[in-house]
């Protein structure tokens, strides 16, 4: 079977996910993929090529798949794009995010110079599109940073706490945090 660059990504961040960072390994990779090592030389310069192209891959496609959520309803207020985040944030199937590969990276970037600066840069788009959001309904861009970082903040925390706080349980949060937004009919 011929794996593409793609391939070897896509089941690095599955094992990334659920393994950690110590999981990526060439030869686990090689074995759950059904291929040999030689493909993973044919597509990457040593492991530590791989590891800076699969921190590559995760910001890429986290920071796509923020960028069409947010675009795609930017245009109908702060109230109607904070709710699409709320659906985004708290279904599970979500491609925007998943939290034990979120959680893998944070634990990752705390002992990595490379994943902390590709965290650091995916915290700061997060946090910027979230105050973009709330920007029309804050009296400041400080006023909207600072909503801004409620919301994200209260993700963070939910995403790490053990056992995980249920998706249902996170949306009365955020429907909770909702109820300030003006023009939500609770303020």
């Amino acid at each position: 079977m011929a794996t593409s660059r793609t391939d070897w990504l896509d089941e690095g961040l599955d094992v990334l996910a659920h393994e950690g960072a110590d999981g990526l390994r060439i030869d686990r990779l090689a074995s759950r993929l059904g291929v040999t090592k030689g493909s993973f030389h044919h597509h990457f310069a040593g492991a530590a090529g791989y590891r800076a192209a699969l921190l590559e891959h995760y910001e890429r496609l986290t920071l796509q798949a923020l960028d069409a959520a947010v675009g795609a309803r930017s245009e109908q207020g702060t109230r109607a794009t904070l709710e699409w985040l709320v659906e985004l944030a708290t279904d599970e199937r979500s491609s925007i995010r998943r939290a034990e590969l979120d959680r893998a990276v944070r634990a990752w970037a705390n002992a990595d110079p490379e994943a902390r600066a590709t965290q650091a840069r995916i915290d700061a788009r997060v946090i910027e599109l979230l105050q973009s959001a709330w920007r029309p309904a804050s009296e400041s861009d400080a006023a909207a940073r600072t909503a801004a970082l409620v919301p994200y903040l209260v993700s963070l925390g939910a995403a790490v706490t053990v056992p995980p706080i249920s998706a249902t349980e996170l949306r009365a949060v955020y429907e909770l945090l909702l109820g300030a937004v003006p023009g939500s009919g609770r303020d």
